[in-house]
């Protein structure tokens, strides 16, 4: 719910649905967001609960402890998912800073978030996407079935040098 939108107009519709499940509707429902603020509606309304799944960051990582937890989650972690689904390093670093000059904006009393400005760089342009491995295109080339088992063995050795 919510999503194409404005962070404002999915937060809205989110609140506006989640309120009318509970109080109006009745409906036993499992209503999964990334919008903080619905987190209240706890408080708000009888027979409404917070749940997260629990995970934690570990040397670096984000590690899914696959438990489902009491309350509303304690923070996000969205840049360690888009770690995990292959962003590259710069992109993550530049998403870093933008999220601490939002979450510092938010925090300013009465402040609300301003639109984060790109940093202009003279650098190359950057890939979301990984190109394909030297190895792996060299591994597409390859017919097996012509291969005898010493060739085949060497070729993996030299495969295994590239990674």
């Amino acid at each position: 719910i919510g999503r194409g939108t404005s962070t404002f107009d999915g937060l809205a519709l989110a609140w506006a649905s989640a309120r009318h499940l509970a109080e109006r509707a009745g409906a036993l429902t499992l209503f999964a967001t990334h919008y903080f603020e619905l987190t209240a509606l706890a408080e708000e309304i009888d027979g409404v609960a917070n749940v997260h799944l629990d995970a934690v960051e570990h040397q670096d990582r984000l590690v899914f402890l696959h438990a489902l937890k009491p309350g509303p989650a304690s923070r996000s972690f969205g840049l360690q998912v888009a770690r995990l689904a292959g962003l590259p390093d710069p992109v993550l670093a530049l998403a870093r800073g933008y999220l601490d000059e939002l979450e510092g904006d938010a925090a300013s009393a009465g402040a609300r978030p301003a639109a984060a400005q790109p940093k202009r760089d003279s650098g190359p342009q950057l890939s979301l996407f990984p190109s394909e491995a030297p190895a792996l295109t060299r591994l597409r080339q390859i017919d097996p079935d012509s291969l005898s088992p010493r060739q085949a063995l060497e070729l993996l050795y030299e495969l295994r040098q590239q990674l």
